[in-house]
């Protein structure tokens, strides 16, 4: 995709503002097609695919957790980790209106609301990777230093396998 025809997102400006190199690639966003459907359209691994899940605590307080595409986040083990009795998922609307994005569009760069955020360590050990730029249907390709750099997560293991 040409420079000029890019969508400038909240996420792009963040990406900009800091001197991250990124490269975009849009793809036809299918409902439900997760980052499978992600990572086939751009022929790369669904583990360098990265989800950012907006979720909350049994108060109800909201956190952004980074996860490879192909695993699930232990939800007891980050509650643990957390000290809490509970971590869920938020409600798709509730996940919009704490990162002012629409779920399957969601970037942890340019969030609405300021979030802690958790990355899976593994993470990191990636070449590059492909996250979220703001919208459906468009993933950025950037180095994990970079992504460490900008947002300083929390780096923690609470990684299991995919059903």
């Amino acid at each position: 995709m040409a420079k000029d025809n890019l969508p400038v997102t909240a996420a792009i400006r963040v990406l900009r503002e800091h001197g991250v190199v990124f490269v975009a690639h849009v793809y036809d966003y299918e409902p439900r097609g997760g980052t499978a459907h992600s990572a086939a359209c751009l022929g790369v691994p669904e583990h360098q695919v990265i989800k950012t899940l907006v979720m909350q605590d049994d108060a109800g307080k909201p956190l952004v957790v980074l996860m490879h595409g192909d695993r699930e986040v232990s939800t007891k083990a980050l509650a643990r980790h957390l000290g809490v009795k509970s971590v869920q998922p938020c409600p798709p609307a509730v996940a919009d209106r704490h990162s002012g994005y629409q779920v399957g569009g969601t970037s942890p760069f340019g969030l609405k609301r300021a979030m802690p955020v958790y990355m899976q360590a593994s993470i990191a050990a990636l070449p590059r990777i492909f996250i979220n730029g703001g919208r459906r249907g468009m993933l950025v390709e950037i180095d994990p230093a970079d992504l460490v750099r900008v947002l300083q997560p929390v780096v923690l293991d609470v990684a299991t396998a995919s059903p």
